[in-house]
């Protein structure tokens, strides 16, 4: 039975969120295209993520080996492209990490599939499947159009929303071949985090996000002050990282994270495709820039036109006004 092929992505046991936001696409296409979701897990001691991804999909291929516990594109590339060739995907989605970058051009060339990286949105269209894509950092839109009625896609992060499935998938384990297990070119040998702040601006539900409006490192605090008074965290453009004035975990963009919180506030960013592209899925958007005709109030719910020095002290007030009255 032909399907559409997940391949989930975990870091030291855990599953990561590309993969719960590539399955939640998957079953909406699987509907419109009467096909199965399957999904493939590699790892070593698969079996909590196994169970959990049973939930998502109609069967879960787990492979589990010690040679399986870390990343590795060559093992992976031959581990994954044995599995493919028995179940024949039309659709296979890998995200566009570090992970999927590394092993998607290969894997496609050696089962065949066409593969179009960085996808941002997927459709079903007159039976066809159509892709958008960014190219030039986002300053264009590309659909593609796949020809065959297979092919190999790598997913954006942030891009699809994660849905809550009740399926109750089968389990197959899979043992990794043994002709696999020897003779390797590459071997994995260990894993360097980047120093970073400690947060993570892409869970965070509340981001109050800087740009050159904020205008001198001076006024700062005052922003900051202003994002814990609401609970939020602060995040930045581009600009701001240059400056020094904020790390670079912070930033959200497309050269940065892509977040979705419950809440963005926008201060004195113009709202460059780049970063909109980072955070425009946010449930409620609120912008606050002195010039009316900036790109952000396009995508904003709520837009104030001023001076973000001289409305962030009033939003503060409000909020603590609120606070002490509830």
């Amino acid at each position: 039975m032909s399907c559409i092929m997940v391949l989930a992505e975990s870091r030291q046991g855990n599953l990561r969120d590309i993969t719960f936001e590539m399955l939640a696409k998957a079953n909406e296409l699987a509907n419109q295209m009467n096909l199965k979701v399957n999904v493939l897990c590699l790892g070593k001691n698969n079996e909590s993520m196994a169970k959990n991804l049973s939930a998502y999909a109609y069967e879960v291929f787990s492979i589990d080996d010690e040679l399986l516990a870390n990343f590795n594109s060559e093992i992976y590339r031959k581990t994954i492209s044995k599995v493919a060739q028995e179940h024949k995907p039309s659709l296979f989605f890998i995200g566009h990490t570090a992970f999927g970058i590394d092993l998607a051009p290969s894997l496609a060339h050696e089962l065949n599939l066409p593969l179009i990286t960085d996808c941002i949105e997927i459709i079903r269209e007159d039976s066809k499947i159509v892709a958008t894509r960014q190219m030039y950092s986002g300053k264009l839109n590309a659909r593609v159009l796949f020809k065959e009625q297979s092919g190999m896609m790598t997913i954006r992060s942030g891009t699809f929303k994660p849905a809550e499935l009740k399926l109750s998938g089968n389990i197959v384990t899979k043992p990794i071949p043994e002709e696999f297990k020897t003779g390797h070119a590459s071997n994995f040998l260990g894993y360097e985090e980047v120093p970073t702040t400690g947060i993570d601006i892409t869970k965070a539900d509340i981001i109050v996000a800087i740009g050159r409006g904020i205008k001198e490192q001076k006024n700062m605090p005052a922003v900051e002050d202003f994002a814990k008074t609401i609970g939020g965290e602060l995040a930045c453009t581009r600009p701001v990282i240059d400056a020094g004035w904020m790390p670079k975990d912070r930033q959200v963009g497309s050269s940065g994270k892509t977040v979705k919180p419950k809440l963005y506030i926008a201060l004195g960013i113009s709202g460059a495709f780049q970063h909109i592209s980072g955070m425009k899925s946010a449930q409620t958007i609120v912008a606050v820039n002195k010039d009316q005709n900036a790109p952000i109030f396009s995508v904003a719910h709520y837009g104030i036109v001023g001076d973000l020095l001289k409305i962030v002290p009033m939003l503060k007030d409000k909020i603590k006004e609120m606070k002490a009255g509830a």
